[in-house]
Parts: C-alpha cells; sequence; structure tokens
C-alpha cells in the first residue's frame, strides 16, 4: 500500500523534523531513525523539544539539555530540551522589569498570559535556535534530528516586526497570550537565520508521522498546509501503526485492521501530494535500542513468545461514571482530552446513560462530523436528550471579527497584522468555544449539560483575567459576557460540575493528559474521574500482535491508576460491527 520507511529516504538533509499530534508515534520514530542513520556510521543528534517528551524512557538513558553520548550506540548523542523550564526563563525576561511597579494582580495576571502552550513553544524555539547557532555543535554532526517541530502559527509570528516590538507591553488592548518578543530581540537575526535554514530543501525534511485514523491525518494535513505556507515544502509523510494483517477469526483484529483501511481510504487530498512511507503496527513496547531496531526492520512479532501476564487488573466501566454523576445529581459534565481519545464518543456515552436514568440531558459538542442528530434519531432517547452542535470554525471567525472590529480604528496595519496572526494561536479556539458553550449552558434549564471538549486551565485563568480587570488581557474584546461570568464560578463548584478526563492506554496520551490535569487544578478544577478509552487490554483479543500490545498498555493502566486518579473507568476498543447508537449502549450497559 505505501513503501515501508527506510532512512535512505530522508537522509540527504542534515536537519530531519518530526511533528505530528500527541500519541502518533514522533518519539519513537525519531529515536528509530536516530539509531538506524548511527548503525549506518553517521555522527547524529537527536534532540527533544517536547513538553511531554519520553526520549529518556525510548532510549532508555537518564538526558539533560547537554549532548552526551548513548552508550551502545557508536555515533549518537542525545539531548532534552526542556521547554517549561525554557518558558519559565522567558517570562522572567519578560516580567522582570515590572515587578514591583505594577500591582501583584497585574503582575500575575501577566504570568498568566505567558503560560499557554504558544510561549511555551516559542521558547522552545529559542532553545534549539541556541543549538542551532552554536556551529561547534551543528558541524560535528552529520544529522540533527528533533523530536517536535514549531507549528506554522508560530513561525509566522516570528516573521512579523510587530511581534519584535513594545507595542503589546504599552497598549490598553492587552497582550498575546504568545507575549511580546521583546525579551529575544538580541537574537532576532539569529531567529531569521533559523528560519531560512528550515525552508530550505537542501538542509531540511519535515516528517510529519501519523497513525492511520481520521483525526490523526487530518491533524498531520493542517500542519502541512500550515508550514507549507512559511516555506517548509521539503516534507514527507510517515503513516505509523499499520496493520500488516489480521486473524479473520478475532472480531477485534479484523475490524482494528477495517478500521485502519477505511481512514486510509479518506486520507485528506493534500496529504496525496506527499510522498507517504509506512511503519507497521508492532506487539512490541518501542523502547530500548534492541526493540527501536527491530522497528525498522518491519518485525510485527517480538522475539520471544509473550509471556503469560501475571496479573490481573478490575477496573469498572463506563456505568460507574454514570451512576456517580446521577446519584450526585451532577449538571455540567466535561469531557476533556486530547485529540483523537474518543472525547465526543464518552460525552455521547454519559448523556444517553443518564437519560436512560430518567434525568433529562443536553448534549453539545464542537466535532463538526459528529452528526449526532442522525446518530440519536427514530430512538426512545428523543424526548429526554436535547442535542446541539458548536462549530469551532464559524466560533472562531466571528469571535476573530469581534476582535478586530473593536481595534481596526485605533491600530495601524503593523499592530493589526500582529494582532490577527495572534488569533490563530490555540487559545483563540479555546475562548471562542468556551464562550458558544456558555451561551448553551445559560440558555439551559433543569437539564444536564454533557459538553464534550472544554477549555485548558490556561484559557479558564485568561477568562477569570478578563472578568476581574474587566477586559480579556489575552486580546481586547472589551466586557466579557454575562454567561462566562456566570458560568466559571459554576464549573470550579465540584457539587455542581464535574470533568471527565479521557485517555489512552499510552505513553503520550497519559503524559499530555497529566499535564492537562494540572493545568486544570492550577484554575481550581479536579477532574474527578478517568476513562482510559480504546483498551486492547481490554478486549481479550487473541491476536498476537495485538495481544502484545495490550500487555504494554498495563504500566500506563497503572499509572493513570496508582498516580493520578483514584476514579477510574476502562473501555475497551469496539469493533464497527454494530451501528453507532448500538455500540454507545455497549458502553454503559
Amino acid at each position: 500500500m505505501f513503501q515501508s520507511f527506510d532512512t535512505k529516504y530522508i537522509s540527504k538533509t542534515k536537519f530531519l523534523f518530526f511533528t505530528g499530534k500527541g500519541g502518533v508515534g514522533k518519539t519513537s520514530t525519531a529515536c528509530a531513525t536516530a539509531v538506524n542513520l548511527a548503525d549506518e556510521g553517521k555522527k547524529v543528534l537527536l534532540v527533544s523539544t517536547d513538553p511531554a517528551s519520553n526520549l529518556q524512557d525510548v532510549l532508555e538513558v537518564g538526558l539533560t539539555n547537554t549532548p552526551m553520548a548513548i552508550q551502545n550506540i557508536p555515533n549518537l548523542y542525545a539531548c532534552n530540551l526542556d521547554p517549561e523550564e525554557a518558558a519559565r526563563a522567558y517570562r522572567d525576561r519578560i516580567i522582570g522589569p515590572y515587578r514591583g511597579k505594577l500591582p501583584d494582580a497585574v503582575v500575575a495576571t501577566m504570568e498568566e498570559q505567558l503560560s499557554g502552550a504558544c510561549t511555551v513553544e516559542i521558547a522552545a524555539f529559542d532553545e534549539f535556535t541556541n543549538l542551532l547557532a552554536d556551529s561547534s555543535i551543528v558541524d560535528a554532526y552529520e544529522h540533527i534530528i528533533f523530536d517536535t517541530a514549531p507549528t506554522g502559527h508560530t513561525l509566522r509570528l516570528l516573521q512579523l516586526p510587530t511581534a519584535w516590538s513594545g507595542f503589546l507591553e504599552e497598549s490598553t488592548h492587552g497582550a498575546s497570550c504568545l507575549g511580546p518578543l521583546s525579551g529575544l530581540s538580541e537574537k532576532r537575526q539569529i531567529y531569521s537565520l533559523t528560519m531560512d535554514a528550515l525552508a530550505d530543501p537542501s538542509k531540511t525534511t519535515l516528517i510529519l508521522v501519523a497513525r492511520p485514523d481520521e483525526s490523526s491525518l487530518l491533524e498531520a494535513s493542517r500542519a502541512s498546509k500550515e508550514l507549507k505556507e512559511i516555506g517548509i515544502a521539503n516534507q514527507a509523510l510517515i503513516m505509523n501503526g499499520l496493520m500488516q494483517s489480521f486473524l479473520p477469526e478475532d472480531r477485534i483484529s479484523s475490524s482494528f485492521y477495517q478500521q485502519q483501511r477505511k481512514a486510509i481510504k479518506q486520507i485528506p487530498d493534500d496529504l496525496k501530494q506527499v510522498v507517504i512511507y509506512s511503519l507497521p503496527f508492532v506487539s512490541y513496547s518501542l523502547t530500548g535500542v534492541k526493540n527501536l531496531r527491530y522497528l525498522f526492520k518491519q518485525y510485527t512479532m517480538p522475539a520471544i513468545p509473550l509471556e503469560v501476564e501475571s496479573q490481573t487488573i478490575t477496573l469498572p466501566g463506563l456505568n460507574k461514571v454514570i451512576e456517580d454523576f446521577s446519584v450526585n445529581d451532577t449538571r455540567v459534565i466535561f469531557t476533556m482530552g486530547k485529540g483523537g481519545v474518543g472525547k465526543t464518543t464518552m460525552a455521547s456515552a454519559i448523556a444517553i446513560g443518564l437519560v436512560e436514568k430518567g434525568h433529562k440531558v443536553h448534549l453539545t459538542t464542537t466535532d463538526p462530523a459528529a452528526h449526532l442528530e442522525f446518530v440519536f434519531q427514530d430512538t426512545q432517547l428523543n424526548d429526554k436528550l436535547s442535542i446541539s452542535r458548536i462549530n469551532p470554525k464559524e466560533e472562531v471567525e466571528a469571535y476573530k471579527s469581534e476582535v478586530l472590529t473593536k481595534v481596526s480604528n485605533e491600530l495601524d496595519e503593523e499592530a493589526i497584522a500582529y494582532i490577527q496572526e495572534d488569533l490563530n494561536s490555540p487559545c483563540t479556539e479555546e475562548i471562542a468555544v468556551f464562550r458558544a458553550f456558555a451561551e448553551v449552558v445559560a440558555k439551559s434549564e433543569d437539564e444536564i449539560v454533557v459538553i464534550d471538549t472544554a477549555p485548558t486551565g490556561h484559557t479558564l485563568l485568561l477568562l477569570d483575567a478578563a472578568q476581574s480587570y474587566h477586559k480579556e488581557l489575552a486580546r481586547s474584546t472589551g466586557e466579557i459576557p454575562e454567561s462566562v461570568k456566570m458560568l466559571l464560578p459554576r464549573l470550579r463548584n465540584p457539587k455542581e460540575t464535574s470533568v471527565v478526563i479521557v485517555t489512552l492506554a499510552e505513553a503520550t496520551p497519559v503524559l499530555e493528559a497529566s499535564r492537562l490535569q494540572e493545568d486544570l487544578k492550577r484554575a481550581d478544577i479536579v477532574p474527578k474521574w478517568w476513562v482510559i478509552n480504546q483498551s486492547l487490554y481490554a478486549t481479550k483479543t487473541n491476536d498476537p500482535v495485538l495481544k502484545g500490545r495490550a500487555q504494554a498498555e498495563i504500566a500506563w493502566i497503572q499509572k493513570v491508576t496508582k498516580e493520578l486518579t483514584d476514579k477510574c473507568a476502562i473501555l475497551p476498543l469496539m469493533s464497527e460491527e454494530k451501528t453507532r447508537i448500538e455500540q454507545l449502549n455497549k458502553f454503559i450497559n
């Protein structure tokens, strides 16, 4: 179907950037590439700039921000840049001059502005720019591999003159969630040279990593287009985790295989213009040098028979989550998690379960492809279940228009261009969608509201700052809507509102969900339940490849249940043999 991936296809450039949504296998693929090139006798530096990096887990060594030789792999060196630490230093450089001069509350608000994903990303860019600017490091290696590349949004901001000025520090319209770049202004020329290198096809190859599933491929498509727009056109796509075969007698095995093939048939048109390679779905965990070497040899089976499981993990299903919400009369329920983990499905199943217990429920989602009205039509649930669908694109466009209308007569073209680009940040969609959610909740009475996808703690704190200071400090929109003012306190009330974190039993989804939980706690919101979705461990599959991966899930299930929450449910990977409504009913019964 696709040509098997081999490092010879991408080894013509010195800089190799691996990017993709969380959980697609960026780190393991980058590590396997680094090991393979080193085995070929090339001197390689592997660098992670991922806030949820598990580079040290994959290589099974402790790493710092200084390149170090990896034992037993001649020619391979690695370092783990900590963008969170870099972001803290970045905030100190920008906010430091204002400490003692502005009220403490205002300084605290500025610190929150600079705690978002955009700030972490620009700080990470600063870190690897420092590395690339050091000719003694660059010249010492034949290849430098980066695990996680900057987004097109961040790179476009770096190209805007206003981003480097003090304009936003003095403006009454508030600052970007990225923050003014004056704290890094002395590096502007170095940044420019770095971006030139990124766009040079003789120096840089961008490798998009995706799973053969719809959400992963859509994210790869978005990233590909964003980066092409700023000139990074030398791209390749790795379709990671592709099932090579299936057991016809194993329902889970055959269903999983067919789901992947269906997603591939619907691959976005723009990705079809990118060279696509594949790597197999393997039964073993991609940690340790031995297993990394197996990957590019297309091994899908472990070298030794699977060990008999020495323990059994017993966790409740979603019905226990629903029972808890029903008994405690929870009125607002959010499902949260990274893209592709099944938030919409969980929200729908929770809504159905609560309706079956006699509650009147309103379900709202941001998934334009959910087609919830179709899923629930002609069912006995309709008299107690109302549904709405919020279109993020429409909400963001309306929000951008509102912002730009307010500032268009007061700012020059450069400043407006900055704000237009800043409005492409992740915070914009969260704020715009949250306002729409707030309107839904405000209009709903005498019913439970189940909301698919909620804003992060960072965005909630930005909105809280806007409420406190009568302006939204993330960007100017004037007064906060009354519905948002009313919903923020409600969201913080555990007797009224609960958050369900949805994850997969894999390294990156669990690590990112853990970061999400900590983010929410900063905003005084403590998630009540975690749901481990699409678990192979919970399927009892007999397919040897899937069963091997199921055993690898055990460590991550234990991390969730022993370290992250005391209330966890688990749901098996479901086949698509049943209709959508039948599948949702199976989750809750």
